[in-house]
């Protein structure tokens, strides 16, 4: 009976799932609203060897998470709905949205979309002849001229902000003006791994940020470090040139005669005669 076959494929799916929880130490969840098959296809070519990626039914998901009986697994299930890919990988989480991101491209945004940056149009000529299309740049706020047979925007102008949606007027004049203000590609909503939960905002890392604070921080423990006087394989060179210093500034004070010194206390004391010596001048009685 088809019926028989149908639920033996079923059956054989979701012990495929199960074995695909065991076998991987993260699972994660993205969302394929807006995602190209294509880009997808592309995706899953440049993540080989690093994540698998399974399209797969949210209820059979949910059967096989049941039957594990896992609690920390069934974490995943609120986000078990609308069109998702599921990511199997061993790698880092945030390494893992990183990857997502890299591999996002910008597109032609539609109606609803939201921006992914600031979207400012420059002045200069839109090689769009006079017509309707000056009524269509002056519905979204840009200021226009006509010169040399074209229109053109008189000065740059922010027609909509990052994560602000784009209405339908809007996205006509991007397009007509060629303008892609959307991304498209795998965003992650969570990610499961080995018994925590990791949510999307908490995915996203500003790289150059992280980087910045880890090297002020390290500036920050290096002079500490120093003026402690507290040695380890980073400061020690250092913490060796400031004694080496302060040695030899101490024994050129005190007048202690050394190979690395006495060059110092000849230039001191012929300093010291040069002072002496303009001092007795001054004190001679001026001649008649």
């Amino acid at each position: 009976m088809p019926s028989q076959v149908m639920l033996e494929e079923k059956s054989s799916e979701v012990e495929e799932i199960k074995t695909l929880f065991k076998e991987y130490k993260s699972i994660g969840i993205a969302s394929l609203q807006k995602v190209r098959a294509t880009q997808l296809q592309e995706l899953k070519k440049s993540l080989a060897g690093k994540v698998y990626m399974r399209v797969l039914k949210n209820t059979l998901m949910k059967i096989a998470l049941d039957n594990l009986g896992d609690e920390g697994l069934k974490k995943l299930e609120p986000y078990l709905e609308g069109s998702n890919v599921l990511l199997f990988t061993d790698i880092n989480p945030f390494k893992l949205a990183l990857l997502l991101e890299h591999g996002k491209v910008k597109t032609t945004a539609k109606s609803g979309d939201i921006a992914a940056m600031d979207v400012v149009i420059p002045e200069g000529n839109t090689a769009q002849p006079p017509g309707p299309i000056i009524s269509q740049l002056n519905s979204v706020g840009l200021p226009t001229r006509i010169e040399s047979g074209s229109v053109w925007v008189a000065k740059d102008t922010l027609v909509v902000r990052k994560g602000e949606a784009i209405n339908e007027r809007l996205a006509g004049v991007l397009s007509k003006l060629g303008i892609k203000a959307v991304e498209a590609g795998l965003s992650m909503r969570a990610v499961y791994d080995e018994g925590l939960m990791v949510m999307e905002n908490q995915l996203k890392i500003d790289v150059v940020a992280t980087k910045q604070s880890l090297q002020q921080s390290q500036g920050d423990a290096f002079a500490l470090a120093l003026g402690i006087a507290y040695p380890s394989s980073d400061t020690i060179k250092a913490l060796l040139q400031v004694a080496h210093q302060k040695a030899v500034a101490l024994s050129v004070g005190a007048v202690v005669p050394t190979k690395e010194t006495m060059g110092d206390l000849i230039r001191k004391a012929n300093a010291e005669m040069q002072s002496l010596n303009g001092a007795v001048d001054k004190a001679k009685p001026k001649a008649a």
